[in-house]
């Protein structure tokens, strides 16, 4: 229950790392959960380099307030306490990539795909903030209940291995590096499957390719231009594609809902041909009706004709006294004539 700079006081710990840890706090001054990250000196910092990997976490820390991506945590304020920075931080409630992975296993490539561009806007806001990330893995990777892929560690100490705190920073052609490796352990096939190419892109030195590969990326997770206007081509809303069942929902032709229209027209096509065919059995049916009634009141009139009553092919009920009519009709009809 301790209380950081007289207003943060510590819960429990969610994670423990060789940068430190990150507890659940409390902000008592605005009543509300937050997360703080006791920075450590990662083990085998030299003692004399501790103050100064101190002084650069916290110049980061700070930078870092002014990141407003949704794909990094939001720092809130930044205090030092014996003589170590405490950074607070929003509170991201979810599970990380690594736990989804595990439970998951393999994400499917719309899925990655979207991850991974995520992951790649919250790289590009933090250089922009002059906070270059380091250590990239699926266990810094946030999927969180709000729909957001969020980054943490964001200037929380994360260093490179062996990296002291005067290493040079992660360049963008690193970041894509480190995304190739990201992306390839969230797909179940990262040689040869749909997303190969993109893999390899990322991983490519060149700074076209790279471009290239995050274009293709953004095919497959169903955003930028070129899925857009493929969209529009296929009559879909832009940003849908052929991913999970819900997103073919709302599609147009060839999707699900398509599919059910086509079927629903092809069915009322059908109906109709047969409906005129049981209107047409219908009015010859009465034809014949109409015929025989016609035959058999013709027939009725000529005393030559048969056994009274309407005969054996009459529809009319049997007259009562006909040979043969008592047991069809009924007991009553019987009797009445005896």
């Amino acid at each position: 229950m301790t209380l950081i700079a007289g207003r943060y006081r510590l819960l429990d710990a969610l994670a423990e790392g060789a940068a430190g840890i990150v507890w659940r706090a409390r902000d008592e001054a605005l009543g509300r959960d937050v997360a703080v990250k006791e920075v450590h000196a990662p083990p085998g910092t030299p003692p004399g380099a501790e103050p100064a990997l101190y002084a650069r976490v916290e110049r980061e820390a700070r930078a870092a307030e002014a990141i407003s991506d949704p794909g990094v945590a939001e720092v809130y304020d930044v205090a030092v306490e014996r003589g170590r920075p405490w950074i607070v931080m929003e509170l991201v409630r979810g599970l990380t990539l690594a736990e989804t992975l595990e439970a998951d296993g393999p994400l499917p490539d719309r899925e990655a795909a979207r991850v991974a561009l995520g992951v790649l806007a919250a790289l590009r806001a933090a250089r922009a903030a002059g906070v270059p990330y380091r250590e990239l893995g699926p266990d810094r990777v946030l999927l969180a209940n709000d729909g957001r892929v969020v980054v943490t560690g964001v200037a929380t100490g994360a260093s490179a291995p062996g990296g002291g705190p005067d290493a040079p920073p992660p360049g963008p052609e690193e970041d894509a590096g480190s995304l190739a490796a990201l992306l390839g352990g969230m797909v179940a096939d990262p040689r040869s499957g749909p997303l190969a190419p993109v893999v390899a892109g990322l991983a490519d030195r060149d700074a076209d390719v790279r471009s290239g590969a995050v274009r293709e990326l953004e095919r497959v997770a169903g955003t930028g231009e070129r899925a857009r206007g493929e969209a529009v081509a296929e009559g879909r809303a832009p940003g849908r594609g052929p991913g999970r069942p819900e997103d073919r929902e709302h599609e147009g032709p060839g999707g699900v809902r398509g599919a059910r229209t086509e079927g629903r027209a092809v069915s009322e096509g059908r109906r109709g041909p047969r409906r005129g065919a049981v209107v047409a059995a219908g009015v010859v049916g009465l034809l014949v009706i109409l015929a025989v009634l016609v035959w058999q009141a013709v027939r009725d009139g000529d005393p030559g004709a048969g056994p009274g009553g309407g005969g054996a092919s009459s529809t009319a009920p049997a007259v009562p006294g006909a040979a043969g009519t008592g047991a069809e009709v009924g007991g009553p009809a019987a009797t009445s004539r005896s």
